[in-house]
């Protein structure tokens, strides 16, 4: 709060401190546009230092000797993080020193320490492929070595512990595998598996520890903690509790411990802090999330159902309602987003306890293009596979109008970003499904977009949507986008949200889109569109402002629901 002072926005990110514990390097963002202003700040004087490096990606790596830090330096106009720069304290920021630069468009850079800080690690990813480069971080002046050249489709990340490094890759396994390769590197056929890939389970990610392996996987669409000793390789699995819920691996500092530290919700349990001890089994509640007010998680329940798409393929669906409000034909809000891989999680949102203790039913449709049921959930969810996203959609919201939760008349969809894109088609190709939409920062033309290589996102999104020059895509891309396939009809009522300095989704796209819609439509049914003047993709940076429009969108929602008092 002390910082954001006198802005309209500020966001803080990449707080990284010096291996003497006596510096921490800090980004500012003062426009939500994603390019950030990197400062040190002593901690023992608590005063800044003077330079302040500005046009960053908002994270560092510091070296060893506390005076050095490398820095990702992105684009101008297109806000790629694509040069990796040293700077030494005390010296001007037009006198730091390029180290990599990333000339491939669809690929972005970044720079990281390792868990043991024995090496600064430069990152280098596309959509589908990645490549690190590794340097001792007590040779800052030193040259970074690759680890293992960059063949197009092989992803991998890193964790490099001594004279080995551990890596989790979807190198002959499409769920990923974990292996090992001795340093400084290795192409990947000499890399030895550790633990095998499965075609059911997905491995998302892992920690290392002296004398612990820790995995995180998703099986059915949740997420599942494998642990075992290093010594016997035998794993055991750590209990988690809910029918829905999300889960994910911490911040795990230190290597010589043998407690494990992750975070756990669901849509009834407010965020909240684990360690598991690996030796005793023992699990230790650190911290939860205070919900204020007369809150009681037995007073929800939450489902999990598998709904059958049209192809047979199984959804994941999540709902959760008050107990004591449970009726047929329920005020019911269905969210969904499906892009990137990013599995969309069942978890907790006080915000949320405002339309559950008005009776309604919050549903999350675990659509494709998310990785929930593993890598080919995500495969066939893009690029020309992109309309299963909404027909999986469209599917979830019959089920629960079929299983008497709700009716259209009673049925609200939402979506954000590449979710937003989602409400785009789904109000063109079946609005008579839903009384109302919120579509917040919507990617609705997409077309336009991703024929135009000057804006941030579109380069390195060939992989995600296609590429429209090519015109197998531009003619699949056509056949969706919201923009183009707005028709003289009737729509659902609707809200629509921008930001003014939005760097991925530009204002004008969901501006130009609402000024469509208005014109051609049949019926008389609102569609409302708020920019927010002083904020970027992910809206205000303040608590209380992001508030502000929830108040608006719930208000939305319950004035057509027919509960405004």
């Amino acid at each position: 709060n002390e910082l954001a002072r006198g802005h309209k926005f500020y966001s803080v990110a990449g707080l990284t401190v010096s291996p003497d514990a006596r510096l921490l390097a800090y980004a500012a963002d003062t426009l939500g546009g994603r390019s950030y202003i990197l400062y040190v700040k002593d901690l023992f004087s608590g005063k800044n230092f003077s330079e302040e490096i500005p046009g960053t990606n908002g994270f560092a790596a510091w070296a060893s000797d506390n005076k050095t830090l490398f820095y990702g330096a992105v684009d101008p106009v297109t806000v790629r993080s694509s040069r990796i720069m040293r700077h030494t304290l005390g010296t001007p920021a037009s006198s730091d020193k390029l180290v990599f630069e990333e000339k491939d468009p669809t690929f972005n850079t970044f720079v990281f320490n390792s868990k043991s800080e024995e090496y600064l690690i430069i990152g280098s990813v596309s959509k589908t492929t990645s490549e690190y480069r590794l340097l001792p971080s007590n040779r800052p002046q030193g040259d970074f070595h690759l680890f293992s050249p960059r063949i197009q489709g092989l992803e991998y990340d890193i964790e490099p512990v001594g004279n080995t490094c551990f890596i989790r890759t979807n190198y002959k396994a499409e769920n990923f595998c974990l292996m090992q390769s001795a340093l400084p590197g290795n192409p990947p056929e000499r890399w030895k598996e550790l633990v095998p890939g499965n075609d059911s389970v997905l491995l998302e990610g892992f920690e290392v520890f002296d004398n612990y392996l820790v995995l995180q996987e998703r099986n059915k669409g949740l997420v599942r903690f494998r642990f075992t000793p290093l010594n016997t390789m035998e794993f055991r699995e750590i209990p988690l509790d809910d029918e829905a819920y999300s889960a994910s691996l911490s911040s795990n500092f230190r290597l010589d411990t043998k407690r494990v530290r992750y975070t756990y919700s669901s849509l009834a349990t407010p965020a909240t802090v684990y360690e598991f001890d690996m030796e005793t089994g023992q699990r230790f509640m650190l911290k939860q999330d205070k919900v204020y007010g007369a809150f009681d998680p037995s007073h929800y329940t939450v489902e999990r159902f598998y709904v059958p798409a049209p192809d047979s393929r199984m959804i994941p669906l999540s709902l959760v309602y008050r107990t004591d409000k449970k009726k047929e034909n329920m005020p019911l809000l269905l969210y969904g987003y499906g892009a990137y891989g990013i599995s969309t999680e069942p978890d907790f949102q006080y915000q949320r306890l405002s339309l559950l203790d008005r009776g309604f039913v919050y549903a999350i449709a675990h659509v494709r293009g998310g990785e929930e049921m593993g890598r080919s959930w995500y495969e066939e969810g893009k690029l020309l596979q992109k309309q299963n996203t909404f027909r999986d959609f469209i599917r979830c919201a019959e089920f629960l109008i079929e299983k008497g939760y709700t009716s259209s008349d009673r049925l609200f969809a939402q979506g954000r970003s590449a979710g937003g894109l989602l409400m785009g088609v789904v109000v063109n190709t079946r609005p008579d499904l839903f009384k109302g939409v919120l579509a917040g920062v919507p990617f609705v033309d997409v077309l336009t977009d991703m024929l135009d290589e000057s804006l941030p996102l579109t380069t390195s999104e060939y992989e995600e949507w296609g590429d429209p020059r090519i015109k197998e895509y531009y003619d699949y891309i056509r056949s969706y986008s919201p923009y183009d396939n707005v028709t003289a009809g009737k729509y659902p009522a609707m809200f629509v949200t921008a930001g003014l300095y939005d760097t991925q989704v530009p204002y004008w796209e969901p501006a130009k889109w609402v000024a469509r819609l208005r014109s051609l439509k049949k019926d008389s049914n609102p569609i409302l569109f708020y920019c927010n003047l002083d904020a970027g993709h992910s809206g205000s940076s303040g608590r209380y402002e992001k508030y502000k429009l929830t108040a608006m969108e719930y208000t939305f929602l319950l004035k057509l629901a027919g509960m405004e008092k």
